[in-house]
């Protein structure tokens, strides 16, 4: 792989992820408004916390995608990132259907289909470049840690 790095492909990757985050609150505009008011679980962090994690990990994805995409083309290029597309479209609707539906109950098996495809993505990534899968990690664990999160409200 290149080490010279292509600063217009990795903003242009970066944008693209922190976009689809970007969409996914225009469709949800009243995540903070609904999570102040809604009963939470234990452990459940400050709202403040989602803003700064989720544009962390966008640009973690970014980064991470931006290396699958400068390797040379290939089926097995085109398949990772054919799973980070979907992961991200998915990523997209799921505060539409938590937060503006109040489905607490699909959202979760949402959820549960993010988390696949992310680690799919992962499996991807991680066979053609061992960086690009470990910047794939945190958002792994953070989609762990909002899957309990998602069905302990969904419960309660």
């Amino acid at each position: 792989m290149n080490n010279r790095i292509e600063w217009k492909t990795l903003i242009i990757s970066v944008a693209i992820s922190l976009g689809a985050g970007l969409l996914g609150t225009i469709l949800a505009p009243n995540i903070g408004t609904a999570y102040m008011t809604m009963e939470k679980p234990p452990l459940s962090p400050p709202g403040w916390v989602f803003p700064v994690v989720w544009t962390i990990l966008y640009v973690l994805m970014g980064i991470a995608a931006y290396r699958i995409w400068i390797n040379p083309a290939g089926e097995a290029r085109r398949e990772a990132l054919v799973y980070y597309g979907a992961q991200l479209v998915v990523n997209i609707l799921w505060p539409l259907i938590f937060f503006e539906w109040e489905a607490y109950w699909l959202a979760f098996f949402w959820l549960l289909l993010l988390w696949y495809l992310v680690f799919q993505t992962w499996r991807k990534f991680k066979e053609l470049d061992r960086r690009a899968g470990v910047l794939l990690v945190p958002y792994l664990a953070w989609l762990t840690f909002a899957g309990y999160l998602n069905l302990a409200t969904a419960i309660m």
